[in-house]
């Protein structure tokens, strides 16, 4: 069974001008698109053919660089597009207070978001994350991913690789943080909570 690369739940320019059309048609058409190929070329005909991608991820954990970095990117990629609106929704009901709880408000958690994200090193992601119950602020490197912890359950993620934002913002990741916080998916989020399950891409 091969991976699809999935359809934007939203138009190219839905998320102007945090992230312009032209972004988005590279960083998903090229970007994605070649993550989701290298996948199903490693592992068809072979006994991962017919496994999840969340499933392919953990199998290669540690055991096969290429098929990781590949398979972690196309499942971090589908998470990532989910993470953004066109239209700001609002936090509400047990993430709200969380928030809240964890981060003081939606502004603070924002606040600490793009702090860790401008803060990173080099490429990788910042993720919004239940752990031991808890709202937490995760960092993964290049492209390691958390679709496979168990013990963490992701709600929201921002990429910090550069192909994400240069050509809008060129190197001012801290200017790429501030403009796509406005455009983070609270609906998603609440969603990923409430199941309490790590999200599963679309097979």
């Amino acid at each position: 069974m091969a991976f699809a690369l999935i359809d934007l739940p939203y138009d190219d320019t839905a998320l102007e001008p945090a992230v312009s059309a032209k972004t988005l048609s590279f960083h998903h058409g090229k970007h994605h698109k070649a993550y989701i190929d290298k996948t199903n070329a490693a592992i068809e005909g072979g006994e991962l053919a017919d496994k999840s991608l969340e499933e392919v991820v953990a199998a290669a954990r540690g055991s096969n660089a290429g098929l990781f970095n590949n398979s972690a990117q196309s499942w971090n990629h589908g998470f990532y597009w989910h993470s953004m609106a066109p239209e700001e929704t609002n936090a509400s009901g047990e993430l709200k207070s969380m928030i809240d709880e964890a981060f003081g408000s939606i502004d603070g958690l924002k606040e600490k978001l793009a702090e860790r994200g401008a803060g990173h090193f080099a490429s990788g992601w910042v993720w919004l994350a239940v752990k031991d119950g808890k709202l937490t602020i995760e960092e993964t490197h290049d492209g390691d991913t958390l679709a496979d912890q168990a013990d963490v359950n992701p709600l929201l993620v921002i990429d910090l690789w550069e192909h994400a934002y240069y050509l809008d913002h060129q190197n001012a990741r801290p200017a790429y943080l501030e403009a796509v916080s406005s455009k983070l998916n609270w609906s998603f989020a609440s969603e990923n909570l409430a199941r309490g399950t790590t999200w599963q891409y679309p097979n």
